[in-house]
């Protein structure tokens, strides 16, 4: 499916936020997303991913997660300078900003479903994100409005760590209302065994509806196509994954 790709601008607490939209070019509805960078924001091995995504039939709205810090269009590179500045950036942005910019986000997506040539459907609204990324996504579940939530090598969850403060996720599985879909490296240093296993356990005593799929020998940040741990045939069989869990969830 071809798309088109653009950019609009939210506002969220006085702070300019860039959103990257990708959507299928062919009119229709189609379900909207939220949709999640790494600590690197939003360079080409992310937005390439967006619009992979967008191919297959969905509205991606892909935020900055760090406008309240950097410039906008601010893209970190991914060496070990930038894992500083990324890692710092995530570190000063407290959680309920991060929060604030996934309801901003959902707001947008719920706003432009209701133009008369609106590519949206607003009874679809899921989310998506990478590294810390993932770790957005999951929380952005707790929202009402988001049906499903798929998490790659979410960073963070099992210790309360995204940003300034500490993140409440696990105390709060039980608000999801949705699925979510959980991919993991079997060699990620981020997510060892034991951290995966406090998430599940997390999951399975909320009572929430999860699929998890661990990829073996894929480490860190495997979707990303511009580093050595770029893992093509894991990379293929999540999209293959995800995008049938999409399908069916919101068949549903």
């Amino acid at each position: 499916m071809q798309i088109t790709k653009r950019n609009v601008d939210l506002v969220v607490d006085d702070s300019l936020m860039r959103v990257y939209i990708a959507a299928p070019r062919s009119a229709g509805r189609y379900p909207g997303i939220l949709f999640y960078s790494d600590i690197y924001q939003l360079g080409s091995p992310i937005t390439r991913l967006a619009d992979h995504l967008a191919g297959y039939g969905y509205v991606v709205a892909a935020p900055e997660i760090f406008h309240r810090i950097e410039p906008i269009g601010t893209i970190i590179e991914p060496n070990d300078l930038g894992r500083m500045q990324g890692n710092d950036d995530a570190r000063r942005t407290a959680i309920a900003e991060y929060d604030a910019d996934a309801r901003a986000v959902i707001e947008f997506i719920k706003k432009e479903s209701l133009k008369l040539d609106s590519l949206i459907d607003p009874h679809k609204i899921g989310t998506m994100g990478f590294c810390i990324g993932g770790h957005l996504a999951f929380r952005a579940a707790f929202l009402d409005e988001v049906k499903v939530a798929v998490c790659c090598y979410p960073t963070g969850i099992h210790i309360g760590k995204l940003g300034r403060g500490v993140a409440d996720t696990l105390s709060r599985m039980g608000e999801i209302r949705g699925k979510v879909f959980l991919a993991f490296g079997s060699i990620d240093p981020h997510i060892p065994e034991e951290a995966r296993k406090t998430v599940i356990q997390g999951l399975e005593n909320a009572g929430v509806d999860y699929t998890l799929s661990l990829y073996e020998g894929a480490n860190h940040t495997f979707m990303r196509d511009d580093g050595d741990r770029f893992d093509p045939v894991a990379t293929d069989r999540v999209w293959a994954e995800v995008t049938a869990f999409l399908s069916q969830v919101f068949q549903d």
